[in-house]
């Protein structure tokens, strides 16, 4: 499949900033083939007219059943310097989840310890051996939304957080909702990083509102 016009939300010759949607590969995996990286290679090989390999690898990731902003460099440099961001925490992200339940608590910050194994992510309320430590801060916008600003990337992170505090996220059985769908209720609609090149900040926005997310 193609790009749409719709999934592009930012480019420059650095960068190639695309929407996910839920269900689709960031990149390829096993035998599954398509993945936005191959539609914004194959977007950015029909723009330049070339048959030939054109550059372009993201810093991060979204899970599959995850949809919204994914970051892609245009080049080794841009890659790296991103790459250096993510390690000093300069990037910002914003979720938005559609939730089978709502917190009890309006707004609050999360702290756990989790641990990756076997695809999984499992969370601890104290470090043990293994763990990494997971921070979120959230507050409910909506009858069953949540806002969530990202303060580590771990794992799964907002899926088994969320969990965690009986707020599963909708469609996301693997971790505890009651409906399982391809499409998961978790957006990433905002993001700020640091341009690569002109070390401005750069702010994007998905282009669902609040009440796309709901399922």
């Amino acid at each position: 499949m193609k790009l749409s016009e719709k999934d592009i939300l930012y480019e420059d010759n650095h960068l190639l900033i695309l929407y996910k949607t839920g269900g689709l590969l960031t990149i390829p995996e096993g035998n599954i083939t398509d993945s936005l990286l191959g539609r914004g290679k194959k977007y950015l090989k029909e723009k330049k007219q070339t048959s030939g390999n054109v550059f372009l690898y993201p810093p991060h990731r979204l899970d599959k059943p995850v949809s919204g902003i994914v970051v892609f460099a245009k080049t080794s440099k841009a890659l790296s310097r991103l790459n250096e961001q993510i390690r000093d925490g300069v990037w910002q992200k914003e979720y938005l989840a559609h939730v089978d339940t709502v917190p009890s608590k309006v707004k609050g910050r999360l702290v756990h310890y989790l641990l990756q194994h076997n695809h999984r992510a499992y969370v601890y309320d104290a470090h043990k051996s293994g763990t990494k430590e997971a921070v979120l801060e959230y507050e409910v916008v909506g009858p069953h939304l949540i806002r969530i600003r990202l303060i580590t990337g771990r794992y799964h992170q907002i899926r088994v957080q969320l969990s965690a505090i009986g707020s599963p996220i909708r469609g996301d059985a693997k971790y505890g909702s009651k409906t399982k769908k391809e499409k998961i209720g978790l957006e990433h609609v905002k993001l700020t990083l640091l341009h690569p090149v002109s070390k401005m900040p750069l702010t994007v926005s998905s282009q669902k509102n609040i009440h796309d997310i709901e399922l």
